[in-house]
């Protein structure tokens, strides 16, 4: 088993027809059974054509008709990116994933502010999306590095994820599922809701978090798992040299009065019991430790 998504889901790429969109298409298309899991691209100006035999469509909604497709994954650039999360929102789809970095602040709160209530999850933005092992791809994330297995993986670092998925890999120790969260200051789904979708998952028998400095949503996630977690957690935060009030690297990644720093971070997790490294070439060895 494995969470969000399965070799049986059915995949939309907005912005199929971009160099990006391509690129990342065809590489997830090759990978596992992304040849029956990519059935449809999206293009308003290209609608009727199709790249590489994927059937391209004027709208979401069009292409989720046509081929029941559950999930999109967007490459469109970043003025556009929100409006094209809105529209596979409208359409009704399941889950989202965008990839797209440097979108608009505005635009995302607008967005986020529409989502309520409705159905849809996202993922992202500014992520590298989502893989379950030999079966589906959907992102950016390097395949090769990945085994199938039983460790969930989830980061707001898209480097961190694959330096935790390459650790764990070289130990013999596969993935269930690997996320990336992304590093925006408004996104979507958030550790809490990873911990949880792992917690449920009965083919998942521990997790790896990977947070960053900035925001509350690991001490938000640890809380949650002092109380209600059944499996081993262990954690590393990225960041552990920012300064007070500065910038480090992704835009979510801003500490501002003393909060938000790693250090901070680290000590609530390890208070809640999740087992927590200050160096991130000890993530696998950690996980293998609590096993």
């Amino acid at each position: 088993m494995s969470i969000l998504v399965n070799r049986n889901t059915k995949v939309i790429t907005q912005g199929i027809t971009g160099k990006t969109g391509q690129f990342h298409t065809r590489m997830c298309r090759d990978y596992a059974n992304g040849q029956n899991c990519y059935v449809a691209g999206v293009n308003p100006k290209k609608a009727g054509e199709n790249f590489e035999g994927i059937p391209i469509y004027a709208s979401v909604r069009e292409a989720k008709e046509a081929t029941g497709a559950t999930v999109s994954v967007i490459y469109v650039p970043p003025p556009f990116a929100a409006a094209a999360i809105d529209e596979a929102v409208d359409a009704g789809l399941d889950l989202v994933v965008c990839i797209t970095e440097g979108i608009p602040v505005r635009d995302m709160v607008r967005t986020r502010h529409r989502m309520l209530g409705r159905k849809t999850l996202l993922l992202g933005p500014n992520c590298p999306g989502v893989i379950t092992p030999d079966e589906i791809k959907i992102g950016i994330m390097p395949g090769h590095i990945h085994m199938k297995g039983r460790i969930g993986v989830m980061s707001r670092s898209g480097t961190l994820t694959y330096e935790a998925v390459g650790q764990l890999t070289e130990l013999g120790l596969g993935q269930s599922t690997a996320v990336g969260i992304g590093g925006d200051p408004v996104n979507g789904l958030k550790h809490i809701d990873f911990l949880r979708m792992f917690n449920d998952d009965p083919d998942t028998d521990a997790v790896v978090m990977i947070g960053e400095i900035g925001g509350t949503d690991e001490e938000t996630a640890a809380l949650w798992a002092k109380d209600n977690m059944k499996k081993p957690v262990v954690g590393f935060i990225a960041g552990v040299t920012a300064p007070a009030g500065k910038r480090m690297g992704h835009a979510g990644a801003i500490i501002s009065g003393g909060k938000g720093t790693a250090q901070e971070k680290l000590e609530i997790m390890e208070a809640c019991g999740i087992k927590v490294t200050r160096n991130p070439a000890e993530m696998g060895t950690l996980l293998r430790s609590v096993l």
